[in-house]
């Protein structure tokens, strides 16, 4: 785990020379809270006034357009992931790919693959990492309680969501039924899995040649039987219940999930930087993985910038050294 990092540097010619576009939904935001995304606007200035603070050769885009031509640009920092449509995280890296232009992150097959929970828990489960049952219900296929996996307590959500988006629980095979039947409604498929009860552990990585881990970090909950939504993570509900965020280092624990943890890296890497998490029961011991969230977010309140600040790292530094190696990776500087 590291402990004793250095940041990469992106070298001063490089600066000049390489057309940086930062590509964001909120790119062009002017900061603070967004009426329908809440917070997620006051992160994408953030990154945004970062870069800045890099000195590099950037532009700005707040949509899929630009990228519909040649946008004339070496590199691309793609932030702009939910799209309002289905599958929208491989838009970018196929526009990309079109062009020949390189860009942080991983490819749109692997992009692609780490936002289907169901698809990216088969990963897992191949693995040797321990993934509670599921099943995916894909609209348009049978809704069967035969393939419900058997538990007391079932949560429902969108198969690619993220930030918790559409989540809901429900106790009964009618219940289940009824949230599938929403989530396809919306255009969405629903995985389901029997609630675990516990703690989200969240182990971040970035790439320096290879993916290195940062210090974990677990959320220290109220009420660990309460689904934490949308809304809340998004402080767009009042007295909302808030989760502390702390450094995992329990030694009978950490040590399991960081083995877990680096197996799930392997599977996905090259991906320049990703959350990884996990469900401990600490009743149990039980461990299990939850999911992969690839191109994460880089808020400085959020795990990544929260993980790497333990590391020794400015959420400068961490941006910049996501870019230097990406760079690197894509053959634009030098090793």
């Amino acid at each position: 785990m590291a402990d004793s990092l250095e940041p990469l540097r992106i070298p001063a010619e490089a600066r000049e020379r390489l057309r940086i576009m930062y590509m964001a939904k909120h790119a062009l935001w002017g900061g603070g809270m967004h009426p329908e995304d809440g917070n997620h606007a006051i992160y994408h200035h953030e990154v945004r006034t970062t870069l800045e603070g890099l000195d590099l050769n950037l532009t700005l885009a707040n949509s899929y357009d630009v990228l519909f031509e040649n946008p004339n640009v070496d590199f691309v920092f793609p932030l702009l992931n939910r799209g309002g449509f289905v599958n929208s995280e491989m838009m970018i890296p196929l526009l990309c790919n079109m062009h020949r232009i390189a860009y942080i992150g991983a490819g749109p097959f692997i992009r692609g693959l780490g936002d289907d929970k169901s698809v990216s828990k088969l990963v897992c489960a191949h693995g040797g990492v321990p993934t509670a049952p599921w099943f995916c219900y894909r609209r348009g296929a049978p809704v069967e309680e035969a393939d419900c996996p058997k538990a007391e307590r079932w949560v429902i959500k969108p198969n690619a969501s993220s930030a918790s988006w559409g989540i809901s629980d429900a106790f009964d095979w009618a219940g289940v039924a009824n949230a599938v039947a929403d989530i396809h409604g919306q255009g969405h498929d629903a995985i389901v899995e029997p609630y675990l009860d516990g703690y989200d552990v969240q182990v971040a990585f970035i790439s320096m040649g290879d993916p290195v881990m940062l210090p974990m970090l677990i959320y220290e909950r109220e009420d660990t039987q309460k689904l934490w939504t949308y809304y809340e993570k998004r402080d767009l509900v009042a007295n909302a219940e808030k989760a502390s965020l702390q450094q995992f280092n329990d030694p009978e624990f950490a040590p399991k999930v960081a083995e877990y943890a680096r197996k799930v890296a392997r599977e996905f890497r090259p991906f320049d930087y990703g959350r990884i998490e996990f469900r401990l029961d600490r009743n149990t011991g039980d461990i299990n993985f939850i999911e992969i969230n690839l191109n994460c977010n880089l808020w400085s309140e959020k795990v990544m910038a929260k993980a790497a600040a333990l590391a020794g790292f400015s959420h400068a530094d961490l941006l910049e050294t996501i870019l230097a190696d990406s760079l690197r990776r894509n053959g634009l500087i030098g090793n």
